[in-house]
């Protein structure tokens, strides 16, 4: 009896209570569906029961963009920490602080260049996972690096945006991005250089009113939410019921906001595609000069 106690029953409880990875299985969050983490990685963090396009973080975006996964990451300029001396639940610096140690990221974008479809690009991804992307004096002198970058190399900037809007612990600081970035764009368009933006769920606030908007070529993924306020404020302002959706990427391309709602598995190729023929576009202005 006591080989059976003290040898066999705990061997079989262990195999009973034997622990289940965290993160083995993903929820869905538009059906709810149970998603084994691997399949999901697999599919681009594209639900397989309903197509919901998840978020991706920002090294998500880099790999599945660029050709082999393979690109080069630049040293962005240094901003003045806490320009305001904001504290709301916290201090600002302390903020800052924690978003780095749990992103594993200075700020809400990065920037990178290498090849898409064979072709030199700079891309520029805005991280939601940091603060929730909103944008501040560091944002802004990223996406003016990546202009200068696209610039320099003679090369298209293609822009992921995802952003619940300014920082508000920047104040007009961060307000300020917003024509600072707009001008960025106009150094591209006077350089001839093509600008792509795609905007992924969600592209809110200032930076929906600033450079989100001013791509040569508009592109969205399959139901991102893309405004500048939320749909219970717009209604309170109008003091109109708007029609269901009217955030909505679909709804945006069929409006003329957009010129192409793209699934994640072919934004790859799309974007090669794009770019070949905007380069070959550029060329033979520059040619014809």
């Amino acid at each position: 009896m006591s080989w059976l106690t003290e040898y066999v029953r705990p061997k079989i409880r262990g195999l009973l209570k034997r622990e289940v990875p965290d993160n083995l299985w993903t929820n869905c969050e538009s059906c709810e569906q149970m998603i084994l983490t691997k399949d999901l990685h697999k599919a681009l963090n594209v639900c397989p029961h309903c197509g919901h396009h998840m978020r991706a973080s920002v090294a998500e975006r880099l790999e599945w963009t660029f050709d082999n996964g393979e690109y080069t990451r630049i040293e962005l300029p240094k901003v003045a920490v806490d320009p305001l001396s904001f504290r709301d639940r916290k201090r600002y610096t302390d903020r800052l602080k924690d978003e780095r140690a749990k992103s594993q990221l200075d700020e809400s974008m990065v920037v990178a260049h290498g090849q898409i479809g064979g072709h030199s690009a700079v891309v520029a991804v805005m991280a939601f996972e940091f603060i929730a992307g909103t944008m501040g004096a560091a944002l802004g002198e990223a996406f003016i690096a990546a202009v200068r970058l696209a610039i320099l190399q003679q090369a298209p900037l293609v822009v992921f945006t995802a952003s619940g809007g300014a920082r508000m612990q920047e104040g007009m600081i961060s307000l300020m991005q917003m024509p600072r970035t707009t001008v960025a764009v106009d150094m591209l368009r006077d350089a001839g250089l093509p600008y792509i933006v795609v905007m992924t769920n969600p592209t809110t606030g200032g930076v929906s009113a600033s450079f989100a908007m001013l791509g040569d070529i508009q592109i969205a993924e399959p139901n991102a939410l893309i405004g500048f306020a939320g749909q219970r404020v717009i209604e309170d302002t109008v003091r109109e019921k708007l029609p269901e959706g009217f955030q909505r990427a679909e709804y945006l391309l069929d409006h003329g906001m957009l010129d192409m709602v793209v699934k994640r598995g072919d934004l790859h190729e799309t974007l090669g595609r794009l770019i070949g023929q905007l380069n070959y576009r550029h060329i033979t202005q520059h040619a014809a000069a």
